[in-house]
């Protein structure tokens, strides 16, 4: 003899599948179609240029172009900058590194429309507010009937009052709504610093010898010649009276004596 609490349990696994049984049997009445369809795209571009000024671990400093200082923390190690065509990560930065990061924010917009399809044989219905429908699989289901809903019967196009018990219809339902799709594509790039000026050589003194021209020797002064009409005759004469008076003068000191 099974127990209460068996026979329960029995039950509850019969309700839970019966459920289920009707839940998928809805579901296959209710067909649902989505598509969308994009219209014109619009592409802006931000550039954002600066300096390493400090870097340790993946935390940076930045000095941008207009001067300002932005500390950025916990860069991730995923992140790449593009270098001389190497991608180098956050621990390859070294101060004086230029960085430039260029982003592209494209926004398209877009129209999704959602149509919903429904048949099934009228049941009950409170005209405007909802039906009862009887579906293939001889399942109940109620709806709710949306504002201005139409409904196909026999090939006619009715409202909800034109409804009556037994009608087989088909509703089907279009909802058109608006959607912004915005997509931002970063690229991060940078140059190297410039390398440091080399260290200052030796400089060698430098002598500068100024050669001091030596102006050119006077040309010298040929020798004055006598003139033509000089001669020794006077200085014969000379030696001649001088030697006369020294005879003269002896002969007078003899006669004396």
């Amino acid at each position: 003899m099974n127990s209460p609490r068996r026979d329960f349990a029995f039950s509850s696994l019969i309700a839970i599948g019966i459920c289920l049984a009707l839940a998928v049997g809805v579901h296959s009445q209710v067909k649902t179609e989505t598509s969308s369809a994009a219209g014109t795209s619009t592409t802006q571009v931000q550039v954002e240029r600066g300096e390493v000024v400090w870097a340790q671990g993946n935390d940076l400093l930045v000095k941008m172009d207009d001067g300002s200082l932005r500390h950025i923390t916990n860069v991730p190690d995923s992140t790449r900058v593009l270098v001389d065509g190497k991608e180098l990560s956050v621990h390859d930065l070294k101060p004086g590194m230029k960085l430039q990061r260029t982003i592209t924010t494209t926004t398209t917009p877009k129209t999704v429309t959602t149509v919903k399809t429904v048949t099934g044989t009228v049941w009950h219905v409170t005209p405007p507010n909802f039906v009862i429908l009887r579906l293939e699989d001889g399942t109940n289901e109620r709806f709710s009937i949306p504002k201005g809903q139409k409904f196909m019967v026999n090939g006619q196009e009715t409202d909800a009052f034109g409804l009556k018990q037994g009608m087989k219809i088909s509703a089907t339902k279009v909802v058109e709504e608006p959607e912004t799709v915005v997509e931002h594509q970063r690229q991060l790039t940078g140059s190297m610093p410039p390398p440091p000026p080399p260290p200052p050589a030796d400089q060698p003194i430098l002598i500068v010898m100024m050669a001091r021209a030596t102006p050119p020797p006077a040309p010298s002064e040929p020798a004055q010649e006598l003139p033509k009409t000089g001669s020794l005759l006077p200085l014969i004469g000379l030696s001649g009276a001088l030697t006369l008076a020294a005879g003269l003068g002896l002969r007078a000191v003899r006669l004396t004596r």
